[in-house]
Parts: C-alpha cells; structure tokens; sequence
C-alpha cells in the first residue's frame, strides 16, 4: 500500500525534476529532503547494533548483479540530466580510432577531424544564436565523440576551438581510455556498459562522421547503419564516411550488393566525403533539408523507405 510519504516526495521530486548542477546545495535538498542525513543514521544505529545502512547506501549491494538495474538506469538518467540542464538539443557524432595520433601516420585525419569539428560547431553556433530569442533556446549539432584519445580528441578539441560546448561519451576500459581535456566538463561521462553508451550515441545524434578506425568504429558504424535501414531511428540520420580510400579497401560495399546481403538502396544510408569542405556541405545540406527548413514550416521530404531484410522469392 503506497504511503502518504510516498506521494509527498513524488509531488516534491515533480516539483524539481531538473537538478540545478550550478548548486549544489540545491541539489542536495532536492534530492535528500526526505532521507535522513547521515547523522540521524549515526544517532539511530547507536540505538541498536542490529540496524544496518539503508539500501542505496550499501556499496556492496549497489556493485552486486542484483542491482545492475539500478546501475543501468542511473547511465540512463545522469546523461539525460545534464543534457537537459545544458539544453543539449542534438548532435553530430565523430567515430574513428583511438590510436591515430596527430603526428603519425594517418595524422592529416586527426588534423582534417579537428578542422571539420571547429567549422561544424561555428556553424551550429551561428544557428543557435539565430534561436537565442525563443522561449526555450537550446544548442544544435553539438560535437559528440567517444571522449578518448586520436579522432576522439580531435573532434573535441575543434569544437572547442570554435568557442562551442562539446560531448565526451567515454568508456571504462582496462587499456585505455582517459577523457581528453577538450570535453565541456558538464559533458563528460564515463560509462560501464557499453549499450548505454551506444544508446547516447545514437539517441540525439542527427549527424554521423566515421573517420578511418579499427574494430571498435566498424561495430559503432554497424549499429548505426542497422538501426538506419531498419528504421529503428525516429528521424533521419546523415552518415558520412570520411575518406573514401580507406574505407573501399576495409568494406567492399559493392560485394555486399552483388552478393545479395544488402540491397542496392542500402548505399544510398551513407556519402563519402575527402575534405573537411566536402563533409561540411554534405552536413549542412542534409540538416538543413531534413531538420531546419520543417522546422521553420516548409514541408519535410518523403524518402522512400529501404529493403529491410530483403529475401531471396525464387
């Protein structure tokens, strides 16, 4: 039977559904008003010896597989927080290795990464600033990477380059990966599970550009292009594979065709692009068409919708 307890702190957390992060002490009450503070704890558990820590304070309890849940839950709800409280509409996501550093030898595609990343977010911003007047002014096509080093870090630090907030999607790994110093620090999040971080990836991101990378960008490519073709996306998602050499000789596209694995309209989910001039029209075409011009009345294009799972009939 729910208490009336229980109703109170359900109308008080409505009442402050969007932690405030510039104040601390108001996120404290918020969250805490109807939890006893660690003292009353300390007071009642001098009481008797038989009285053990509340649940969620109860680390081993929280680290065990009964509450991976409540873990997976929380890398849900602490990035959508922050992207509310920093009026994160959408984003353009950056994938490519981690280990392609600035001076080796694929290092024109950290600098051409850095480039396009600083020129997408001058342009973002100039829209933003376009909707600075309206009621609920929020930030377009922010920068977004998997927050680690090489193409990551690249993306990151073009975006702030640029003067623009920018997003860090990084992962706990046992070799790898520090977030770089380029992520805004209210946008920077590590997770543990690897679906969650996928899910941030795909959920806000209008704009997808894969610069040349190992095993970790093709299963992030893949997943993109999967949830693309079988319209799992609620909106249209622009995909770019940014340098056509690289990736002809990794993924025979055109084998896939001819040996009936994918349809022929399946190449038309992603463009090429060569220079960060070229991956720039393709994405401000593609945004404009598709996000910007509805939005400001004109009708949205009808795409006809890919083969999904197409079959052999004979």
């Amino acid at each position: 039977m729910l208490t009336r307890g229980f109703f109170e702190h359900r109308e008080h957390v409505a009442s402050c559904h969007r932690p405030n992060f510039s104040n601390p002490e108001r996120l404290s009450r918020c969250d805490n008003r109807y939890l006893p503070s660690e003292e009353e704890e300390s007071a009642a558990s001098a009481d008797t010896d038989l009285r053990r820590p509340v649940a969620y304070r109860e680390e081993a309890f929280l680290q065990s597989p009964d509450s991976r849940p409540l873990r997976i839950l929380s890398e849900y709800l602490w990035p959508l927080a922050h992207f509310q409280e920093e009026k994160i509409q959408d984003t353009i996501v950056f994938f490519g290795s981690a280990r392609i550093d600035e001076h080796g030898p694929l290092g024109r595609y950290y600098n051409e990464a850095r480039e396009l990343a600083r020129m997408v977010t001058e342009w973002a911003e100039s829209i933003s600033q376009e909707r600075s007047n309206s009621e609920n002014p929020r930030h377009r096509f922010v920068v977004c990477s998997g927050g680690g080093p090489g193409i990551m870090e690249a993306a990151n630090r073009g975006a702030r380059d640029a003067g623009g907030k920018t997003v860090g999607l990084n992962i706990g790994l046992p070799f790898e990966q520090r977030p770089n110093p380029y992520i805004t620090p209210e946008l920077s999040f590590e997770f543990h599970y690897f679906f969650m971080r996928k899910f941030w990836f795909a959920y806000l991101a209008k704009a997808l550009v894969v610069f040349p990378g190992g095993f970790g960008t093709l299963d992030e490519l893949s997943e993109i292009l999967t949830l693309a073709q079988t319209k799992k996306l609620e909106s249209k998602i622009l995909i770019v594979l940014y340098g056509s050499e690289f990736w002809n000789e990794i993924v025979n596209f055109d084998a896939l065709v001819k040996h009936d694995v994918i349809s022929p309209s399946d190449l038309n989910l992603f463009r090429f692009a060569d220079t960060p001039e070229a991956a720039l029209q393709i994405l401000k075409e593609g945004l404009t068409r598709y996000y910007l011009e509805p939005e400001r009345g004109l009708p949205r294009p009808v795409e006809e919708a890919p083969e999904i799972a197409r079959t052999r009939t004979s």
